[in-house]
């Protein structure tokens, strides 16, 4: 009995020690290398970028004042043109011989005037002296003011064919830049002409109107920012070389959207923004003292689509934050709550590692920067 049991303690004995042998101790969790950043407070003005329409700083557009033929047309049509240069002729007989006739009603008029007053003349002495009745001169005296106010009303006809005249020559009310001709010499024009003649618009300076929330516009205003630099970008995505200013804001508000029209000045030397472009403006919002801003690639989001950020404390080890995010200033979020001035957050690498690994920290750069 003794024989038979030896063999299977020796056995279970050895199966013992063969177990103990192969048994290690747990290998520690590595350390994830992540790139952070410890964000301190900073002023930063932030911006909302709207979308917006080109408006021409003043627009003309040239009409007949007369009717007639057109005779000739004196620009280049797309060039620049001055303030009182001659555009268009239209043919000036019709005109001048209204004006010439004119001209002799007035001579009528000057001598059915004079005659009148010499007559008026001559019969006061002879009232006086009771040689004819009294409403022989009274009739004599209307007759001379009937004369008088003839010859002014003639006088008047005469400057106004004058004045159309002048007209025959369409000159331009404003320097700018003129656009296409719509009629061309020999067509028929009256001042009545719902098409103009062509339009000239002043581009060298140029307006950008933006719809913006009011009370966003109103938050500025009280903020003392309404009159600060305005950037505008182009359909390429590049910016326009000169900021703009503010003008001011409508004093309406659409019903349907809550939006309040903001008009901006741009100066335009090199006409890049054009009439009826859209392009969007970066208006300025109050400006933040103290703001605690992170770069973008540091936020993730949650299953919920909450926004968090990776923060890892004083052991080196991750926790995640559920952060409130502000706008977008230089490639940064604004953190408006969920952050504290001090505390280090992943910038890259947070994809790597789950709450309360341990990770060892290397210093993350803005390579955008330069």
């Amino acid at each position: 009995m003794l024989f038979r049991t030896l063999p299977l303690a020796l056995a279970a004995a050895g199966g013992l020690g063969a177990c103990t042998a192969d048994t290690s101790p747990a290998t520690p969790t590595r350390e994830v290398e992540v790139l952070t950043l410890r964000v301190a407070p900073q002023a930063v003005i932030a911006s909302d970028e709207l979308p917006g329409r080109v408006v021409a700083f003043r627009t003309a557009e040239i009409r007949p004042q007369v009717g007639g033929i057109l005779q000739r047309r004196r620009f280049e049509q797309g060039a620049m043109v001055r303030t009182g240069q001659v555009l268009f002729e239209i043919s000036p007989a019709p005109l001048r011989a209204d004006a010439d006739m004119a001209r002799a009603t007035v001579q009528k008029a000057a001598a059915a005037f004079a005659r009148a007053r010499t007559q008026a003349e001559r019969l006061k002495p002879l009232v006086a002296a009771d040689a004819i009745s009294r409403q022989s001169y009274d009739d004599a005296v209307a007759a001379r003011d009937q004369a008088a106010a003839e010859l002014a009303e003639a006088r008047a006809t005469l400057r106004r064919r004058r004045i159309d005249l002048g007209f025959a020559r369409v000159t331009a009310p404003i320097a700018g830049r003129i656009g296409a001709a719509n009629l061309t010499e020999g067509a028929l024009v009256t001042a009545g002409d719902a098409t103009p003649l062509a339009t000239i618009q002043q581009i060298d300076r140029v307006y950008v109107d933006v719809r913006q929330p009011a009370e966003r516009y109103a938050q500025l205003r009280d903020a003392g920012g309404a009159t600060g630099p305005v950037e505008i970008v182009l359909a390429s995505a590049a910016a326009h070389p000169i900021k703009g200013r503010l003008l001011f804001s409508g004093i309406a508000v659409d019903p349907a959207t809550g939006d309040a029209l903001v008009r901006v000045e741009v100066p335009n030397s090199g006409e890049r923004l054009l009439p009826g472009m859209f392009v969007r403006a970066r208006l300025p919002r109050a400006p933040l003292p103290a703001a605690l801003t992170v770069p973008q690639q540091a936020v993730t989001r949650a299953d919920d689509g909450a926004a968090q950020l990776a923060v890892v404390d004083s052991q080196d080890r991750v926790h995640l934050r559920r952060v409130q995010l502000g706008p977008i200033v230089g490639g940064r979020y604004v953190v408006l709550s969920g952050l504290r001035a001090g505390e280090v957050v992943i910038v890259e690498g947070q994809d790597r590692v789950q709450p309360n690994t341990p990770v060892k920290q290397l210093p993350w750069r803005d390579r955008s920067a330069g």
